[in-house]
């Protein structure tokens, strides 16, 4: 079964980097993957999305990702001028940024909301507020359990090294453990 992702960032917040790391976690479980960006203007700031297919079977597919099984939101500021759940699937998921509850973002969508503060997770463990895609990643997989925490945490060492790693391994489980305690998870 293929499930498609759509990242919802600003360009130099690390959309890319988070469809990376989910794809090569894809890897890691033994499925197949395909992850690629696409920007608007070409300017750090701009907003852009990045996309992740995960599946059982090769994916032929290279199209950008209009109906998403789930939707990943970087930068809550995104919400303002754009419908982030737009084609979201209503079975899906939608893991969102922010200090706010699902009920306060007032999203048009059947899909299942949950919020995760990643700014704030990023900038107690890396010191930087705009580092949240492994803390993202981490409140995906809580609720989803589409990928092992092994293997997303096999990917961040591959994608990263040293203290870098150690800062993302450490937001990847500190949002996955906030998630799963306050009843979000499976």
């Amino acid at each position: 079964m293929k499930k498609e992702i759509r990242v919802h960032a600003r360009a130099g917040q690390g959309a890319i980097t988070t469809a990376t790391i989910l794809a090569n976690a894809a890897f890691e479980d033994g499925k197949y993957a395909l992850s690629f960006p696409t920007f608007g203007a070409a300017r750090m700031g701009a907003p852009m999305n990045a996309f992740v297919r995960i599946g059982d079977t090769p994916i032929r597919v290279r199209s950008q990702i209009y109906k998403p099984d789930y939707v990943l939101v970087q930068d809550p500021t995104l919400m303002r001028g754009y419908d982030v759940v737009a084609g979201l699937k209503p079975d899906g998921l939608a893991v969102i940024n922010t200090s706010k509850k699902p009920s306060e973002l007032n999203l048009k969508t059947q899909a299942k909301v949950i919020t995760v503060n990643a700014s704030r997770i990023a900038k107690e463990i890396m010191g930087r507020a705009d580092r949240v895609n492994t803390a993202l990643i981490g409140a995906f997989v809580a609720v989803t359990d589409e990928l092992s925490l092994e293997a997303l945490e096999r990917a961040i060492r591959s994608r990263f090294s040293g203290k870098a790693a150690e800062s993302n391994l450490k937001a990847l489980r500190e949002a996955y453990n906030e998630v799963k305690n306050r009843g979000n998870g499976k």
